[in-house]
């Protein structure tokens, strides 16, 4: 079988390295991401073999050497380690390499400390980007930067002919250690990331570097051949002759396109669209990348169902048509392994633009959809889940409810309405990861147990009542109980991976069966009244992100695990410092703002509102400012927001109704 299916070749045509001539891990400057496509494209390189004896080959050098840096490194050799704490201040003049700087933001102390910050500047006159890539609009900006980081990290990884990426170890106390250039590569996703920078004035590369050592003493002539091999790879990243200009391009209008059929969904009166053609499954559980058919013979590319094809018209790619799931409450039903929830998880990831070929580049869903899931055990603070739970033994406190151990019902329903504080406009929901008594409560469970004794107002009960009284659409994937079919706008059954429209026969079925609407009450409006306070928002402690779903904060941990539209560990290092920024700067938590208010005035910082299209919005939070982190990505509010509402050391209260200040309110412990 083809590498792709046929369908999918004229709809990828453009599958051609990014880079030129590299030499990177899976062949022609490509990159892991985009594996599925170098069989159909370009080949700008010897492939693996290649990169394989690149990797053998320790007689390779680079190309830069006898710059002023690298004399003044060579100089160093055998210093006292903390001699290379003099790198920093003025730029570094990097002779030779068309008016490059090296600037060192950050000396590690000691060989064992975390990497050194750098970033490497080079003239936009220079760099010759074409403007209307660098400054015609925001998201072309953040689409250039990503391509420009794929590439950096390819060339690292061995591009040039050795991978600056490897350290060294493993020579005891007094061997060679370090040695390591390092960027955040990106996954399937193009977010707004500190790696790159580009503005009309300059190109911007942002990485870390392990000062090599020996022992605890300098390695010069080791550190000299470093930055040569750096200033080899900006040669072939930071500038634009220097890159595959037609991948460049396609790649960018990809991006484009993706953001403009966003856009369009609200004034469609859609939730969500999932394009004709759309690879949905991945390569595994752990592997993003997009399933093919040597993965799986059996490889079904989706195709919507008749009743529900819409098209949408997008700047580049011109006419798309596609599945629209309309606004309202949608139910994905079918059997087990059949798709529903591999649809679902697309749809959750369509807040996202993708790496073109990724697959799902046009499967976009409502900017302001979250996912919702229970999560037992999670921290609770000050949150209002009286909509979903009430009357609770001993008359505690459901509307200003605050737990360190949550269950399944009131950890979902805080997750909801925290959701709701933010200003979700979509819910995604699948029924295997949702408390169940939460959910429903079927007829013998209230004959046994009578409603009035019943806390829990379940959700088949909100559903409705929340699209129709605050807008909010809520799409499901619903495999155990037909209960669920009344109260359903759309359903859609998933069948070997080929979806159908059956909600006339769902509603049908729930007709036969005597499943009615349940009695329609108001979902109460709230205005959002819940302060943030500044006690508990510092870390008493060392802080650290080293993984996408657990963020060290001093002596606690905030558990990011069912936090599931995080995507990139680099989200997860931007909240980590966007907390200890809120906790120092009096910008933000003033015992007054609303939680609400305050995510917004962050994340107008966060997205440089008001400030020239390039400029890097995460560098205010950057743990160094000004010295920018060469490792963040931007998280959406609502996964910011989340990690919040996990720290067990903050402190909520509700601001009194009219009130200026907010005053403490009694609040309930489970």
């Amino acid at each position: 079988g083809s590498v792709l299916p046929k369908p999918l070749r004229s709809f990828f045509p453009h599958s051609a390295p990014m880079g030129k001539g590299g030499k990177g891990k899976v062949g022609g400057g490509g990159y892991p991401w985009w594996e599925h496509l170098k069989k159909g494209g370009k080949k700008g390189g010897d492939g693996q073999d290649s990169y394989d004896a690149a990797l053998a080959a320790p007689s390779a050098r680079p190309k830069t050497s006898g710059t002023t840096l690298q004399k003044k490194l060579e100089s160093l050799e055998n210093a006292s380690y903390p001699v290379y704490k003099d790198l920093m201040g003025a730029p570094w003049e990097m002779e030779g390499c068309g008016g490059c700087q090296i600037i060192f933001d950050r000396v590690q102390g000691d060989p064992y400390a975390p990497a050194s910050w750098v970033h490497v500047r080079l003239p936009s006159s220079i760099a010759n980007f074409p403007k209307e890539y660098v400054s015609k609009s925001r998201v072309r900006n953040v689409a250039l930067c990503d391509f420009i980081t794929r590439v950096l990290a390819d060339m690292l990884r061995g591009g040039t002919g050795v991978d600056w990426t490897q350290t060294v170890s493993g020579g005891g106390w007094s061997g060679s250690k370090g040695g390591d250039v390092t960027v955040e590569a990106p996954g399937q996703y193009v977010l707004a990331r500190t790696s790159v920078v580009a503005t009309t004035e300059f190109v911007e590369a942002r990485l870390t570097i392990s000062l090599p050592a020996r022992g605890r003493s300098v390695e010069g002539y080791r550190a000299a051949e470093i930055i040569g091999g750096l200033m080899d790879v900006v040669k072939k990243s930071l500038h634009f002759d220097a890159l595959n200009q037609d991948a460049l391009r396609k790649h960018i209008l990809s991006v484009e396109d993706q953001e403009a059929a966003r856009s369009q969904l609200q004034e469609l009166g859609l939730v969500a669209f999932v394009a004709n053609g759309s690879v949905l499954p991945r390569k595994s559980g752990v592997d993003g990348r997009p399933m093919t058919t040597t993965d799986d013979p059996n490889l079904v590319l989706f195709e919507s169902p008749p009743s529900l094809a819409v098209e949408i018209t997008v700047p580049n790619a011109g006419r798309l048509t596609g599945m629209g799931i309309r606004k309202g409450v949608t139910m994905i039903v079918g059997g087990g392994f059949h798709g529903k929830s591999t649809l679902l998880q697309a749809l959750q990831v369509g807040v996202y633009n993708k790496v073109h070929g990724d697959g799902r580049e046009f499967v976009v869903c409502d900017s302001q959809a979250v996912k919702i899931r229970s999560e037992d055990g999670r921290f609770v603070g000050c949150a209002n889940i009286s909509p979903f739970i009430n009357n609770l033994p001993f008359s505690r406190d459901t509307t200003t409810f605050t737990t360190s151990d949550a269950s399944g019902s009131t950890s979902q329903a805080a997750n909801i309405v925290e959701a709701l504080e933010l200003g979700a406009t979509a819910l995604l929901i699948d029924e295997d990861t949702c408390a169940t008594n939460f959910m429903i409560r079927d007829a013998p469970m209230m004959e046994l147990v009578a409603p009035e004794k019943e806390p829990i107002t379940p959700f088949i009960q909100r559903v409705q009542p929340l699209f129709k009284d605050q807008g909010v659409s809520t799409i499901m994937v619903i495999g155990g109980s037909g209960d669920f079919f009344p109260v359903a706008n759309t359903v859609i059954c998933m069948e070997r991976y080929l979806a159908s429209d059956v909600t006339t026969q769902a509603h049908e079925v729930a007709e036969k069966h005597g499943r009615l609407l349940p009695p329609y009450v108001p979902f109460p409006a709230e205005a959002a009244s819940r302060v943030l306070l500044k006690e508990g928002l510092a870390a008493d402690g060392k802080v650290s992100a080293k993984s996408l779903r657990c963020v060290s904060y001093g002596e606690t941990e905030i558990e990011l695990s069912y936090v599931e539209q995080l995507v990139e560990v680099g989200q997860a290092k931007a909240v980590m410092d966007i907390l200890q920024h809120l906790a120092s700067s009096s910008k933000y938590v003033d015992g007054s703002r609303t939680f609400l208010e305050v995510v917004e005035l962050l994340e107008r910082t966060l997205g440089a509102e008001g400030r020239p299209i390039g400029e890097q919005g995460l560098d205010a939070v950057s743990r160094d400012f000004p010295a920018p982190c060469p490792f963040h990505a931007l998280p959406r509010r609502f996964e910011l927001a989340a990690a919040l509402n996990r720290l067990r050391t903050a402190k909520f209260v509700r601001k009194s109704p009219g009130a200026n200040g907010a005053r403490p309110t009694k609040t309930a412990r489970n």
